[in-house]
């Protein structure tokens, strides 16, 4: 009988017949053996699979919640991996692992990408002394990755990706007890397992079975499983796949409407799918100033607050923790206590499962620099992608891991300067490419290009993407103005409009969209160097009010002054509406967002003042973030008007 011969560069190579009386387990570094280049080339072919698929995965997300990410979630992680460890050669194969796992934990995201991440972290684990692996080492690596997997869920639930990992896990074990010379084989048997479990999920989970679909996270790891396949069957040609690949189990088209549970689903208690990364420095823990991470500690501070769905992935010096928590900046404090928190991000599950519901032409997207009422936010689903905060020591999700009064206070009783910083374009990216999967359009209304870097990185995470569906556009403006904006924009969304007559609108308004601020106190600007020293005794023994006025070009600069003191806010009025008059004409029907910076009172009186000389339709007063407080410093006051559309 003629021996099986795989095709070129195949992960597993063929079995070989032992000489009688020979031992059957054969040495590394036998033909029977997986190599590390062998393995590469496998799980590129393998997480390709998975990113090509994503669509459909985001399709039949139902569990823990609706929020349409799954498929996105799995291609972040595995995106991760293939732009780290797997972008280099390696000959050894437990090297190769360490690095695979390492790549999971730092870029996992959501439920099923950081149990994905904990079994290839425990694989690694298991394998990292091996050069190479027979079928017996891989399939006790699969087992110590899958008992990794269930170990970092508290609460683990069957039907799900647990169950897949399982199933695949038993089978190579039974496999490799019977062929430990054919790897190959092994995970042939293991696959179909696989394929078995995932399609008794609906019968493990009742929300599966309802919505007619099996867990997407499960068919994510059963897709990842057939990419190898394809590669051990097809060779480097499977490394190539780019076409979207249909889930095994994609509900007919006719069906869409049935697979998400209506938003009000998301327990709005725990709104939050919240995560960081933990990191320790080894050479600390070595020299015991430092304790390495312990998930049981870690478990149970997260339980004292509360978090729900947690998945802590990883070891003692790099853990990802997710969790969905009803106020994120609780999570990540409670990490701190245990390591250094990096990575964080949150997003709103209710506000995700809302967009998946609702089949809108087009998304709006905007950053925390603008100052979005709350209530607009929730009318029209606009999504916020938040710029980063940094307080003694200490960085912070704008407006969503630190609320705007808590910056505030903490401002007040700090003595460092806080500083932003824009969301990196990971953030963005995220925001996009889930958005890009239930949308046919994005669109971004950003901060000034002239103030920020914040545009700059959500252009990168756009041109990352599909380009063709992210459309980028600058407001140059920020605060109330940026908001104005995106509320047109999020308005026109909701009325079918597509994105180029939304762009073509903007553009429109964008040089009518007027913004003010007047601060009462410099000291904190000149504290930062942002106003010169001679200035402040200058302003305090003439008591004049500095008033600046966003320019055409997006930065913000003085306009003039104002003489008052008690009634700043009702001057600061007469002098905004003075020039709303003159350019829009004294009848003019206005949108207006009036923000303060720790100072309701004096934006309440603000704001009265408008009305009683101005026609407004809509207008909101909103606590402006640190974009404009961090630099203006605490009492500034901010105008921003905007000619109603209709």
């Amino acid at each position: 009988m003629n021996t099986p011969v795989p095709p070129p560069s195949s992960p597993f190579p063929p079995p070989s017949r032992p000489a009688d009386g020979a031992s059957e387990r054969r040495p590394h570094g036998s033909t029977g053996a997986l190599t590390a280049p062998a393995l590469r080339r496998a799980l590129i072919a393998g997480a390709r699979r998975v990113i090509a698929a994503r669509d459909g995965l985001n399709r039949i997300n139902v569990f823990p919640v609706a929020d349409g990410d799954t498929g996105n979630n799995l291609a972040f992680t595995l995106g991760s991996v293939l732009n780290g460890a797997l972008s280099r050669r390696s000959r050894h194969i437990g090297e190769l692992l360490r690095r695979i796992g390492d790549d999971a934990i730092d870029g996992a995201r959501g439920n099923s990408g950081a149990i994905l991440a904990q079994f290839l972290h425990g694989v690694a684990e298991h394998a990292r002394s091996q050069p190479v692996l027979d079928a017996a080492t891989l399939a006790a690596a699969v087992r110590h990755g899958a008992d990794a997997a269930r170990g970092a869920l508290a609460q683990p639930v069957e039907g799900t990706i647990l169950s897949v990992i399982d199933s695949f896990a038993e089978a190579m074990e039974e496999a490799a007890g019977q062929m430990r010379d054919d790897p190959r084989g092994s995970f042939s048997r293991a696959l179909a397992q696989a394929r078995a479990a995932l399609a008794r999920t609906p019968q493990q989970m009742a929300l599966l079975q309802k919505a007619g679909v099996v867990d997407a996270g499960a068919q994510g790891f059963v897709d990842l499983l057939e990419g190898i396949a394809e590669f051990v069957d097809g060779g480097p040609r499977a490394m190539r796949v780019r076409a979207p690949l249909q889930a095994a189990n994609e509900a007919a088209d006719e069906h869409e409407d049935d697979v998400h549970p209506p938003h009000d689903e998301v327990d709005p208690e725990r709104r939050w799918c919240t995560e960081c990364l933990l990191i320790v420095d080894r050479a600390a823990i070595d020299a015991g100033e430092r304790e390495s991470i312990d998930r049981a500690r870690v478990r149970a501070a997260l339980e004292a607050i509360g978090a729900d769905s947690m998945v802590l992935a990883g070891g003692g010096t790099r853990m990802r923790v997710h969790a969905h928590v009803g106020a994120p900046q609780q999570l990540f404090d409670a990490c701190a206590r245990f390591a250094t928190v990096e990575g964080m991000k949150a997003d709103d599950m209710l506000l995700q499962s809302r967009s998946t519901a609702h089949a809108h032409k087009v998304a709006v997207v905007t950053d925390s620099a603008a100052d979005v009422p709350e209530a607009i936010v929730e009318r029209h689903a606009l999504h916020v992608v938040p710029v980063r905060v940094n307080l003694d020591g200490r960085d912070y999700l704008d407006k969503v891991g630190l609320s705007t009064g808590e910056f505030y206070r903490r401002m007040a009783a700090s003595q460092q300067l806080p500083r932003t910083s824009q969301p990196p374009p990971g953030d963005f990216r995220r925001s996009f490419e889930f958005l890009a999967a239930h949308h046919a359009q994005v669109v971004y209304v950003g901060l000034s290009r002239a103030i920020s870097g914040t545009l700059q990185s959500a252009e990168h995470a756009a041109a990352r993407g599909d380009a063709s569906k992210v459309h980028v556009f600058d407001s140059i403006n920020a605060a109330g103005g940026q908001a104005l904006l995106a509320w047109r924009a999020a308005e026109l969304a909701d009325a079918g409009v597509d994105a180029d007559a939304i762009l073509r609108e903007l553009e429109r308004l964008r040089p009518l969209t007027l913004t003010w601020a007047m601060a009462r106190d410099i000291r904190h600007a000149v504290r930062g160097g942002r106003i010169p020293a001679w200035a402040e005794p200058a302003v305090r023994f003439t008591g004049l009010t500095p008033v600046a006025k966003v320019k055409p070009e997006g930065k913000l600069g003085i306009a003039g002054g104002l003489f008052a003191k008690a009634g700043a806010p009702e001057a600061f009025a007469r002098y905004v509406a003075r020039r709303v008059r003159k350019a829009f004409g004294p009848s003019a029907r206005l949108r207006a967002i009036v923000g303060h910076c720790d100072a309701r009172q004096d934006g309440e009186r603000l704001l009265a003042a408008l009305r009683a000389r101005l026609d407004f339709v809509e207008a909101h007063l909103v606590e402006t973030g640190p974009a404009i407080g961090a630099h203006a410093g605490r009492g500034t006051l901010v105008a921003s008007v905007q000619p109603f559309a209709g």
